[in-house]
């Protein structure tokens, strides 16, 4: 069992998108993904928003086992507002009835083994994009939201200090470890083209955004993954040295998860069609620093291993995002320092030490 988030965080985001909850009232949302670590945040903002705000929203969540969604979420998955729908995106979805608002964000990118199978991962992305374009069409739906990364850009170069959104580069066609990055890709592509057919349906039009995501963290984050952060957390608070695979010289920044619903919300309400938006801290961190503030948070000196020497002629890698777009066009901003969110994220898996960290 997993405990539910924080409910000053879930509060923070209601009272920051406050035209949303009266926009959408008593609509129903289709979430993929809604068990994993985005997905399962936006579950508990619209529920927390049905219990302070009235706002009367059905949830269907899309889940490949609801028992065991509901063992690991029981506050969450057993509601009577929130409706399990059990569905592999491999398949074509069930009937769902009306469906007014769709929100794609199922990707396995946080499970190692299902990330090293490439020809699996691109299917998985391309494939289930467009098996959720096609029930939201069926159920109606006027808005959707396609949870896409930055990995869609390929490799940033290093002379690059931030990616807008125009950046042309791609990933590597003929790099099979590519996968998740064109998967991403092509699913943006189908989220464009079913909404510019739809444009011209005489009964409704889908319109479909996209919110390239970048690093994020926050309570939930997976802590045996594939992500830095996590890792990270899980050492330090098991008194672990800190070890760095790299140089620790590769910058990202990271956006707190509050932060990170109003924005989706916010482009799920008022994001262009056929638009993306980078999604993503304008505050840049190296990897090293990162961990010494991991250290800092959890309050116990703890050594950082670094395994790789510097090579200080060689540029490092960047990963971050130019978020003017998003800041000017839907008038949003990051709210949370880094340091705020990394020791709200340790103390809600402290919250949870008495669960295996395999759940978290």
């Amino acid at each position: 069992m997993t405990l539910p988030y924080p409910v000053q965080d879930l509060d923070f985001v209601l009272l920051h998108t406050a035209e949303f909850w009266t926009h959408f009232r008593g609509a129903r949302l289709l979430i993929t993904g809604g068990t994993g670590f985005i997905g399962s945040w936006l579950v508990q903002v619209v529920q927390r928003a049905n219990d302070q705000l009235a706002s009367d929203i059905e949830l269907l969540v899309v889940s490949r086992d609801p028992d065991r969604a509901r063992q690991q979420f029981p506050e969450a998955f057993n509601r009577k507002d929130t409706l399990l729908v059990a569905a592999n995106l491999n398949t074509p979805l069930p009937e769902l009835g009306r469906v007014d608002l769709c929100i794609h964000a199922a990707t396995d990118v946080a499970n190692p083994g299902k990330t090293g199978n490439s020809l699996q991962m691109f299917d998985s992305i391309v494939g289930g994009t467009r098996r959720v374009l096609d029930a939201a069409i069926t159920g109606g739906a006027r808005r959707f939201l396609l949870l896409s990364s930055g990995a869609i850009y390929g490799p940033q170069p290093t002379h690059l200090e931030r990616i807008q959104e125009s950046f042309s580069q791609a990933p590597d066609a003929l790099r099979t470890d590519q996968a998740y990055g064109m998967g991403k890709r092509t699913a943006e592509w189908l989220a464009c083209a079913y909404a510019a057919q739809q444009s011209q349906a005489p009964r409704h039009a889908l319109e479909a955004s996209i919110a390239r995501i970048f690093a994020v963290i926050g309570p939930g984050l997976p802590l045996n993954g594939t992500f830095a952060a996590g890792n990270f957390v899980r050492d330090a608070l098991e008194g672990k040295s800190i070890v760095i695979q790299g140089d620790g010289r590769p910058v990202r920044s990271f956006l707190y998860m509050s932060d990170l619903c109003i924005w989706l919300l916010k482009i799920l309400q008022c994001g262009k069609s056929g638009a993306a938006y980078n999604v993503g801290s304008a505050h840049a961190v190296s990897i090293a620093d990162l961990a010494r503030q991991v250290v800092a948070a959890v309050g116990t000196p703890l050594p950082i291993e670094i395994q790789t020497p510097a090579q200080d002629h060689v540029l490092p890698p960047r990963y971050l995002p130019d978020v003017r777009k998003v800041q000017e066009d839907l008038h949003l901003s990051e709210y949370t320092p880094l340091e705020t969110a990394l020791n709200k994220t340790i103390s809600w898996v402290r919250a949870n030490r008495q669960q295996p960290l395999s759940t978290l």
